[in-house]
């Protein structure tokens, strides 16, 4: 594949059809790490108004240093994947402390950071010729190359085709744009499902687009998804609401507040089950398929509660208090439910 010719046509369509976002139109080194950390596992429509309010609350590397960290767990919350939260947090600490890195191999020393982010920051904030390679990028080198290999999962697709992202980008005047061009051909038209072939600005140097064939690459063997039920109990006394806060050791969910579950009240899902059904919930984390039950709690079957990480919170300051997205929801649809339920009984 010729990369001098990939560059011109992917970067000519990038400068007329790139989506205007607001890190790309106002740009600094923090702004770009912000957006990426964000954009890890995150589409972008659901990231804007999360960074905007960032950005409003910590504009900078120094402020957001200087942040205490449930300020910065409460501006991320609903973002998910907190652990990424916290790595930003410690990351503005220690670029205060040592200075802005200047290369890949630097960033990645980074909380974080791995080759990825670092090829992103690299590209774009300092111009170096270094590849991104994510699930966009993948999906659209298998179809160029109309690679049928059958992959084992995105990680060792990623690996396999990080050779040739090298080569496409080398010699590149733009990395930065041909990254970000990369990307957004994925997102926009290069996409998993429906591939945009017919207006497509790289369709005659893709071997999948002319046999037709691009919907099916890349091949990734198929996950195995694990089903999950949890119960949790809603307990409310003298207008606080009880939650599990988690421990700071925790990687995915430290210093977030959450609906308790049986286990960590210590009862029985079965005993739990005899209260009254407030909430049934569905959702998805990576592989889990899970079912959230809520029910109804009685203070006389609870444990003791004293400290640790079970905590009262007073309905009052529930706004104040770091929960983590879908629990955030659940709270308030429960509370407006039955508040409507005693007004009307009232």
């Amino acid at each position: 594949m010729n990369a001098a010719q990939l560059q011109r046509a992917i970067l000519s369509w990038y400068r007329q059809a790139a989506r205007k976002l607001p890190w790309r139109e106002e740009t600094s080194v923090y702004r770009t790490v912000v957006s990426e950390f964000m954009l890890q596992q995150t589409q972008v429509k659901t990231v804007l108004p999360y960074f905007g309010r960032w950005m409003g609350r910590f504009p900078d590397f120094e402020s957001l240093a200087a942040a205490a960290p449930d300020a910065v767990m409460h501006a991320w919350e609903g973002l998910g994947y907190y652990s990424r939260a916290r790595n930003l947090h410690r990351l503005a600490q220690a670029v205060v402390r040592d200075g802005v890195p200047r290369t890949p191999a630097q960033w990645r020393e980074l909380p974080g950071i791995g080759p990825y982010t670092a090829a992103a920051i690299c590209s774009i904030a300092f111009g170096h010729p270094e590849a991104c390679v994510d699930g966009n990028v993948v999906r659209i080198l298998a179809r160029l190359t109309g690679d049928r290999t059958l992959f084992r999962d995105s990680a060792s697709a990623a690996k396999a085709f990080a050779p040739l992202a090298r080569r496409l980008i080398e010699g590149c005047a733009e990395p930065g744009d041909y990254n970000q061009a990369m990307m957004e051909l994925g997102a926009t038209l290069c996409t998993r499902a429906n591939p945009q072939c017919l207006i497509c600005p790289v369709r005659g140097l893709c071997a999948a687009g002319r046999a037709g064939t691009a919907a099916d690459l890349p091949r990734l063997a198929p996950k195995t998804v694990t089903v999950q039920e949890v119960v949790r109990v809603w307990c409310v006394k003298d207008d606080a609401l009880l939650l599990h806060r988690h421990r700071n050791q925790s990687e995915r969910l430290a210093g977030l507040h959450e609906i308790p579950s049986a286990d960590q009240l210590g009862l029985a899902a079965a005993s739990v089950a005899r209260g009254r059904l407030l909430a049934r919930k569905r959702r998805a984390i990576t592989r889990y398929r899970i079912t959230e039950l809520i029910y109804e709690g009685r203070g006389s079957s609870l444990p003791p509660v004293g400290g640790g990480e079970l905590v009262w919170v007073p309905l009052g300051e529930l706004a104040g208090c770091t929960l983590s997205g879908p629990h955030r929801r659940w709270v308030g649809e429960i509370i407006g439910r039955l508040s409507r339920r005693a007004s009307g009984s009232a």
